[in-house]
């Protein structure tokens, strides 16, 4: 049995950006730290004023904020990283999502977390469940952290699971948004998660199960 589930939103309602930053002014600069939170203030308002994709922009703002880590080597992006984790990712944890992962892995399944997040950022959660990563590659190169290849979203999440399982479906999928859509197409049992509006109108016109109530943002 296969299970595969999304991180950001799904299992976690926190940020990498703010766990990073929050890493930054502990271990860095107090000033950067500021400098970068007042950097992101206007493309924030206009995110969650829906004048701007919230996910593109969350997904730019993470790939964005790797550069970060100065001086970057792999035990500085393994502290930063469990730092963003332990600080930030699992704190905000969905707890009652993270039980039935862990039910399904006793249970005998392998269980996956499928996110565009940069991988080093999901390791130290999925360690937390016993899960596997499916995310988005980097590379560390003349002291700083980059993707390794394109961004692991939308069609290509799924793209990368189906190839790395060399399986044609799975048998569960966990998603919050209709950017999902394409993962949970690819289960046997789809979950809509907390749903966005647009996820939860499918997922009631597919008979999709549904978890949870969204909050706003």
């Amino acid at each position: 049995m296969i299970v595969a589930s999304d991180l950001m939103g799904t299992l976690t309602t926190g940020s990498p950006f703010l766990g990073l930053v929050d890493w930054v002014k502990n271990n860095q600069s107090k000033t950067q730290a500021r400098f970068y939170t007042a950097m992101i203030l206007p493309s924030y308002l206009l995110a969650k004023n829906g004048l701007i994709d919230w996910q593109t922009w969350g997904q730019k703002l993470m790939v964005d904020s790797l550069a970060y880590i100065k001086d970057a080597n792999p035990e500085k992006l393994k502290h930063a990283s469990e730092w963003v984790v332990e600080n930030n990712l699992w704190k905000l944890r969905r707890e009652d999502v993270i039980a039935r992962l862990i039910k399904h892995r006793e249970d005998g399944a392998k269980v996956y977390i499928a996110s565009s997040v940069v991988e080093p950022f999901i390791e130290p959660f999925a360690n937390r469940i016993g899960a596997q990563v499916i995310g988005t590659p980097v590379e560390i190169k003349n002291g700083r952290v980059k993707m390794l290849g394109d961004l692991m979203a939308n069609e290509k999440k799924i793209e990368q699971v189906l190839s790395r399982l060399a399986v044609e479906r799975v048998d569960v999928a966990y998603g919050d948004t209709v950017l999902d859509v394409p993962l949970l197409e690819h289960a046997d049992h789809p979950v809509a998660v907390y749903p966005d509006e647009k996820l939860k109108a499918i997922a009631i016109e597919r008979g999709w199960e549904i978890i949870g109530v969204r909050e706003g943002r």
